[in-house]
C-alpha cells in the first residue's frame, strides 16, 4: 500500500511539472507584440468622431502640436531568435513624445519630434531593462528627435480622410548620433486633426550602437524598424 501512494504521487509530481512546463513554455513562446503601425489601426485608436473641420487652406495653416496620450507613439521593431523559443520580433514603443509641425498653406515647412525613450516599454521588463545599459543605451541617451530637413509639398490639400503618401527627409537624432534618413509616411486629416504614421529602417552601426547581447537571446538583427503614430491637433 504503502509504494502504491508513492507511486500515485510521483504520477501526480510528473503531471503537475508537465502543466507548469506547459504554461510556461506557452509563456515564452506566445508573442505580445503588436502589429506593424498602419492609419487603419491608428485611426481606430482616436475614433472616427469629427469636430467639423472643412480642410480649407486657411484652416490648416498655422502651428500643430502632438496630442499627448495613448493615440501618439514611437518606437522600435527588431528581429531576435530566443533559446528555446526561436525567432520572434521585439517591438518598443513609448507614449511619451512632444512635436509640432508647421503649415503654410502650400508645403509643410518644419517638422520636430521629441522623445523620451528611456520610457519604451516592451511584452518583456527584461528587455526593457537590456536596452537602458546596451544598444539604445537609452540611461545615457534618453532622447530621440527628428528635425525635418526639407519642406513636404502639399499644394493640394487633401479632403476628410484622404490618404496622403509621402517620403520624407530629415534628421534623426539617436543613441547621441546624428543621421539623415528617409520615413515613408502617410497622413489623414480625420475630425479636425492630422494623423501620421511611418517608419524607417535604422542600422544600429550607422548610430554607434552595438547589438545587445543576454543569455536567453540567440542572435540579433544589426537592424531594425523606427515606427510612429503621431496625431496633431491644431493650436489656437
Amino acid at each position: 500500500m504503502f509504494k502504491s501512494h508513492k507511486l500515485l504521487a510521483g504520477i501526480i509530481a510528473v503531471f503537475a511539472l508537465a502543466v507548469v512546463g506547459a504554461g510556461g513554455a506557452w509563456y515564452l513562446l506566445r508573442n505580445d507584440a503588436p502589429d506593424a503601425v498602419s492609419l487603419e489601426s491608428a485611426l481606430q485608436s482616436i475614433g472616427a468622431s469629427s469636430n467639423g473641420a472643412s480642410g480649407r487652406d486657411e484652416e490648416l495653416v498655422g502651428a500643430w502640436n502632438v496630442v499627448q496620450g495613448e493615440t501618439s507613439f514611437v518606437g522600435y521593431r527588431v528581429n531576435e531568435t530566443l533559446g528555446g523559443v526561436g525567432a520572434t520580433t521585439a517591438v518598443g514603443r513609448t507614449q511619451s513624445v512632444q512635436g509640432s509641425l508647421h503649415y503654410d498653406g502650400d508645403k509643410v515647412t518644419k517638422v520636430e519630434i521629441n522623445a523620451d525613450i528611456s520610457t519604451l516599454q516592451s511584452d518583456k521588463s527584461m528587455r526593457d531593462n537590456a536596452i537602458k545599459t546596451q544598444a539604445l543605451e537609452s540611461n545615457t541617451y534618453p532622447t530621440a528627435t527628428f528635425a525635418l530637413a526639407s519642406p513636404i509639398d502639399i499644394a493640394d490639400v487633401p479632403g476628410e480622410g484622404e490618404t496622403v503618401t509621402k517620403t520624407v527627409a530629415g534628421d534623426l537624432t539617436l543613441h547621441g548620433v546624428t543621421k539623415k534618413v528617409q520615413l515613408d509616411v502617410q497622413g489623414v486629416l480625420q475630425g479636425g486633426q492630422v494623423v501620421l504614421v511611418g517608419s524607417a529602417d535604422i542600422k544600429f552601426a550607422d548610430f554607434g550602437m552595438a547589438q545587445p547581447r543576454a543569455a536567453a537571446v540567440l542572435s540579433v538583427e544589426d537592424h531594425g524598424t523606427m515606427e510612429f503614430q503621431l496625431v496633431f491637433s491644431k493650436t489656437a
